[in-house]
């Protein structure tokens, strides 16, 4: 099985495209904690005069980012992996 071309590029593009998310990722995780590091000003700086700083929504969206990108592996996942290995088993039938 693991000599089938089908298998070799199941392996191939899903290896590729969870090195390219988790590369996102860590950008953006990166930058974020460089940000901490680094621009504690602009961070702390209020919104609307409150008590809301503009950290809280750049944190939020590092939190959300995750979530996104989670969504598109598994929706590339459900669709195009998926027919790869429905095709890959069917061969080995």
């Amino acid at each position: 099985m693991t000599a089938n071309p089908k298998f070799q590029e199941l392996v191939s593009k899903r290896r590729s495209f969870a090195w390219l998310l988790s590369a996102l990722m860590l950008g953006i995780y990166a930058g974020f904690i460089l940000l901490i590091a680094y621009g504690k000003s602009f961070l702390g700086q209020s919104l609307s005069g409150g008590v809301t700083t503009v950290g809280f929504p750049i944190g939020v969206g590092v939190i959300l980012s995750a979530i996104v990108l989670t969504g598109i592996y598994v929706r590339r996942a459900n669709t195009e992996f998926d027919e790869l290995n429905r095709q890959i088993l069917e061969e080995a039938r």
